[in-house]
């Protein structure tokens, strides 16, 4: 995909088997964005709303969308080459993976007193997420967070 195209649906087709014979439909956001392209934030945080309207999570749509908000920013920030944003939501909860192409791994920090606004992303998931994480993959990283009940990093 290129652009703003984002892909809504049910992932795998389907419902999801879960451990104990449980089913749930899992559905799944995938959009790419561009280098710099700081107005695609806006259009994954709708987009965002919309997977999570339908869902019974709707009641974490505005955490949920700060926190991407926060992923996506930063990765557009801090990389020449944009990044991957993939949400997926179900009966557990949702998880958002910020995926780009940089190797360096990002680490939470207090900001200083001349950071003005910036430099408190990382602290706003670390603090309103129920999991978040940071993975290498491939050329680059992804940048995780998941709400809802039962969220364990799965990796």
């Amino acid at each position: 995909m290129t652009g703003h195209q984002a892909r809504i649906g049910s992932a795998g087709g389907g419902p999801v088997r879960r451990p104990g014979g449980q089913q749930g439909e899992r559905r799944l956001l995938r959009r790419r964005v561009g280098h710099a392209d700081l107005g695609a934030v806006r259009d994954v945080r709708r987009a965002l709303r919309e997977l999570l309207d339908a869902s019974p999570h709707a009641g974490a749509t505005d955490v949920a969308e700060l926190l991407t908000s926060e992923l996506v920013t930063n990765a557009l920030v801090h990389t020449e080459h944009g990044a991957v944003v993939t949400a997926t939501v179900d009966e557990d909860g949702l998880r958002v993976e910020v995926r780009d192409f940089v190797a360096a791994l990002p680490t939470p920090h207090a900001p200083s007193d001349g950071d003005g606004t910036h430099g408190r992303g990382l602290l706003l998931v670390e603090a309103l997420a129920d999991a978040w994480g940071v993975c290498e993959h491939g050329m680059g990283k992804v940048v995780w967070f998941e709400l809802g009940a039962g969220a364990t990093p799965p990796y």
